[in-house]
């Protein structure tokens, strides 16, 4: 049965864990690097959920994920070694094209940045499930409206893929060239645009009216179809991370101060 998110279940204890463990988890791995102000947390972050990717059996699926980040990666690599306004030092040249060791090493510290952030963030997505993840939030008193709103975030990309998908082998049986040389694939995406795109406007009216009849608005109070499971060791971790996050701000106060 196709899915239209990210999820997968590969009945590992990473699956079992509460959806807001992991939202702490990705807070703090965002934050902790950013209050430290030291690479080297990032990098142990980035180590950490590769390690927690790797035990939930999912770790290859962040890999067309990254390959989508790595141009915009490259791009900083390029701009920030070649123009960074503090570049003094040449490091090395390609052609016209020299590269300074400030600039480099000031695109390293943001790729880590972004990589730490997508890979904790994947340890959320791909092994939460949406629905489990939208009735947590409901449970916790925030509007059905909100939990909606933020599923439908991680359903974006797998739903426009699929549409994309779809489309093109519905283009390709009628003739249309899609596979070739780079100006053979330019000129077939042209003409995809048009039908993703009214394919998503139609999904989302669909949705809007399926979630009317279903009394998405009501303001009766909301019952749920499964029982809230949770772990022996979420209420640990829902203590520590916040916890580990308070005590870096305090250090890092501190050493504003000194």
């Amino acid at each position: 049965m196709k899915t239209i998110s990210l999820y997968v279940d590969k009945g590992t204890m990473l699956n079992k864990v509460a959806p807001e463990s992991k939202i702490w988890y990705v807070i703090a791995a965002i934050t902790i690097p950013a209050l430290m102000g030291i690479r080297w947390a990032g990098l142990v972050l980035i180590a950490v959920s590769t390690a927690l990717l790797l035990y939930g059996k999912v770790l290859r699926r962040t890999l067309p994920l990254l390959a989508v980040s790595g141009f915009v990666l490259l791009t900083v690599l390029i701009i920030q070694g070649m123009f960074w306004w503090g570049n003094e030092t040449p490091m090395f040249a390609i052609g016209p094209a020299v590269f300074y060791r400030e600039g480099v090493d000031y695109a390293l510290g943001i790729l880590i940045n972004i990589v730490n952030i997508l890979m904790s963030f994947c340890v959320l997505i791909l092994t939460t499930k949406p629905s489990d993840m939208m009735e947590n939030f409901v449970r916790r008193g925030f509007s059905p409206r909100f939990g909606y709103v933020f599923i439908s975030v991680f359903q974006i990309i797998p739903q426009m893929t699929e549409t994309m998908s779809t489309i093109t082998d519905a283009q390709r049986s009628r003739g249309m060239e899609t596979e070739g040389s780079l100006g053979v694939r330019i000129k077939a995406f042209i003409p995809l645009i048009a039908p993703v795109i009214m394919s998503s406007l139609i999904n989302t009216k669909e949705r809007a009216l399926a979630l009317e009849v279903r009394g998405f608005n009501s303001r009766k109070r909301k019952t749920f179809l499964n029982d809230e499971v949770k772990t022996a060791g979420d209420r640990y971790i829902q203590i520590a991370l916040p916890v580990l996050i308070a005590a870096v701000a305090v250090w890092r106060v501190t050493q504003w101060l000194a």
